[in-house]
């Protein structure tokens, strides 16, 4: 495989973005008494949202809606929904699916929000931090990064 150095430079930038972005919300998590800033999706975000932010799946709707929804629905299952976990996971994978694509706000690695919800029995809470909080921050992040910073169009204006 060739690497030239336009895709070098594309990976390098987000790479490093990511690791910034990440990096603050494991400070936030860790380092102060907040509360939870990370979520293991947010790190298949970083892909979309500093590697190809031009792509539907990377825009603040669908980042932010995406990841609530199918934590929202995560969450639902644990608390009102008692099936064994293997049912409730795969209930949830699919119904947050449907209702992403249904309410178009796809963000494929949102996908992955039921199955952490679930595995680890999280509260309403969960909602609030780490999906709504970190969403916001990730996506200002972004937002500075890819628009002020490497002067790309995003989000996308429709």
């Amino acid at each position: 495989m060739k690497l030239n150095k336009e895709i070098f430079t594309k990976a390098i930038i987000a790479g490093f973005f990511s690791a910034v972005t990440i990096g603050a919300l494991t400070v936030l998590t860790y380092k102060t008494t907040l509360g939870l800033f990370i979520a293991a999706s947010f790190g298949s975000s970083m892909v979309l949202l500093f590697g190809f932010p031009e792509s539907p799946f990377a825009q603040p709707k669908n980042v932010f809606f995406g990841h609530l929804i199918t934590a929202l629905v995560g969450v639902f299952f644990v608390n009102f929904i008692p099936l064994p976990i293997y049912i409730s996971i795969a209930g949830a994978v699919g119904i947050g699916i449907f209702l992403m694509i249904v309410l178009d706000i796809v963000h494929p690695p949102a996908g992955g929000n039921p199955i952490m919800v679930i595995i680890g029995s999280a509260s309403f809470e969960y909602l609030i931090n780490p999906i709504i909080f970190g969403c916001i921050l990730i996506l200002l992040i972004a937002i500075m990064v890819n628009k002020f910073l490497l002067k790309k169009n995003y989000p996308l204006k429709k």
